[in-house]
């Protein structure tokens, strides 16, 4: 037997903690300390980075629907909300713990593919698996989005996990808890529904197949997801399908050769993102895709399931895109390459050096430390070129208003609408956190307030170069008996540094024999909210 070699028996010194490190992975704690500092960068790297701005108006929105539990609203199901009310009913109303709860979710899915690739792999190439789902944007950038695409990203691990462990064991209480996290993602974003489409094809093409349709699982994966969904199917039926006709409305209706275009997109895309981890694991191999393909060899039963389930959740909404004629884009499927990433690791039959897993690691853990050593660059660099969601104006826009009203009436702000930026931004970092009042139906209609509504109190803002607000605005402003309209400049600076500057108007229609305000918050039913409890059609709002 060859002697060892020095650096073998004698590793670098700074080897040795990643050496360390790696040792941990089956002891249980080298995983948990990964997603711990992954959470703790990236959270302090967007709580730097966007110091000058205001959340995306996607978190906004999640939070604002978190006011209020319920089964569905017009525009998308309900988790995304559910999760932010729940988070923020533990955590302060800020920033930093809207970029942790990101993270955290970014961090769970994560975890969930470790569970899927430690049924495979053992050691080192768990580690592996994540840190080179580390490498797409869906894990950070995407994450930070909490939105209904982004809170798949952990739902649709955990549903692929307990659909494996079904099909493998055909358990009841694992095919109980598949359809449970089916009916979850669903609950997430209906786009899930390409993924249950995904299993349905898997199990079918899958050799084991008669095997797991023989058996209890499936029928009893389907009874727990129905039982699951059943409170949001009755609230579509109550509420005529108004989330279903939202993503009809905005997204359907292509012409079919822009829909060939979205497609390919769709498809190029997927190949895209795929191609970086891709490029970096034959890196870290040594070998060409051609020879870790040769050496892939014939799969075993769970990772030709977990590949079929890829394929098929990748087939299904493109052409069902091309039968409905609607967009597709490629963002939509970013919590679902994990499968690919996990097969591509597991299927190799190439031994993985510790050399270069530990290479690998370290070059990870440099870019993430250099990624937030750079987040001040990015803050200063948004100082001056503002966001193109106008967060940078969206906070002291809020405030401002906040004052105005305040000075003015009296009594706290309740009701906000206008400008989607900025009346979230308002809900949000308005002291007296008012509710968003336009429904969603008129979120592109621009429908006017009535007059009921108006007499409550209520108020608008907008930015002064944005013709469609201000012709709205001004429409208002013939239905309202009294208001006043506010031109707000705004100028930002960030550590001292003047930044960019815009104008925004504000409309403040004052309540009716106003009284001084009361201790309680305003409760979802005084005041038109985004709400499912907002079913009647027009009843404060009308068309334009």
């Amino acid at each position: 037997m060859a002697a060892p070699s020095v650096e073998a028996s004698h590793p670098s010194s700074w080897r040795r903690p990643f050496e360390a490190w790696f040792d941990g992975i089956e002891a249980g704690w080298a995983i948990p300390v990964l997603l711990t500092g992954f959470v703790a960068i990236w959270t302090a790297f967007f709580g730097i980075a966007y110091v000058n701005a205001s959340l995306h108006p996607d978190v906004l929105e999640a939070w604002s629907l978190g006011r209020d539990f319920a089964w569905g609203n017009s525009k998308h199901p309900p988790l995304m909300g559910w999760i932010a009310g729940l988070w923020s009913s533990v955590f302060p109303v800020a920033d930093w713990s809207m970029h942790l709860l990101a993270m955290t979710n970014a961090a769970l899915a994560l975890f969930a593919v470790d569970l899927i690739a430690r049924r495979f792999v053992r050691g080192d190439r768990r580690v592996v698996v994540l840190l080179l789902l580390m490498l797409l944007p869906a894990y950070q950038f995407h994450a930070q989005r909490f939105n209904a695409n982004s809170v798949l990203l952990a739902i649709w691990p955990l549903a692929t996990y307990c659909f494996l462990r079904s099909f493998e064991s055909r358990a009841a209480l694992w095919s109980l808890a598949a359809g449970a996290m089916c009916a979850l993602a669903m609950l997430g974003k209906y786009y899930s529904l390409f993924l249950i489409a995904g299993f349905g094809i898997a199990a079918l093409a899958h050799p084991a197949r008669m095997s797991y349709l023989r058996s209890s699982a499936p029928w009893l994966s389907m009874a727990a997801g129905l039982a699951v969904l059943a409170p949001h199917l009755v609230w579509l039926w109550t509420s005529g399908g108004e989330s279903l006709g939202y993503g009809m409305h905005v997204h359907g209706g292509a012409p079919f050769v822009a829909v060939v275009q979205f497609v390919s997109k769709f498809l190029l895309g997927i190949a895209g993102y795929l191609l970086i981890p891709a490029a970096v694991w034959c890196v870290v191999m040594r070998a060409t895709p051609r020879a870790l393909w040769r050496a892939s060899g014939a799969m075993e039963p769970g990772l030709l399931l977990l590949a079929l389930v890829f394929v098929g959740s990748v087939i299904v909404p493109a052409a069902t895109a091309l039968a409905l004629g609607t967009s597709l884009p490629a963002m939509w499927h970013l919590q679902g390459l994990f499968p690919a990433v996990v097969v591509a690791v597991c299927a190799a039959r190439v031994s993985l050096q510790r050399r270069d897993a530990v290479n690998f690691a370290a070059v990870m853990a440099v870019l993430s430390l250099g990624a937030l050593l750079a987040a001040p660059l990015h803050a200063l660099y948004r100082n001056t070129n503002a966001f193109k969601e106008n967060r940078n104006f969206a906070r002291p826009a809020a405030l401002a208003l906040t004052a105005a009203w305040r000075e003015a009436y009296g009594v706290p702000l309740e009701r906000v609408s206008g400008d989607d930026v900025l009346a979230f931004a308002t809900a949000f970092y308005s002291p007296d956190h008012p509710f968003y009042s336009r429904p969603f139906r008129f979120q592109y209609s621009w429908g006017l307030p009535r007059e009921q509504t108006l007499r409550q109190g209520w108020s608008a803002l907008c930015f002064a170069d944005d013709p469609t607000c201000m012709n709205w605005m001004a429409k208002v402003e013939a239905r309202a008996h009294d208001f006043r309209r506010l031109t707000l400049p705004i100028a930002t600076s960030l550590w001292g540094r003047p930044g960019v500057s815009t104008t925004v108007v504000a409309l403040m229609v004052p309540p009716q024999g106003a009284v001084p305000p009361s201790q309680e918050s305003p409760t979802p039913e005084s005041l038109d909210d985004v709400g499912a409890r907002r079913r009647l059609p027009d009843r404060d709002w009308d068309s334009p």
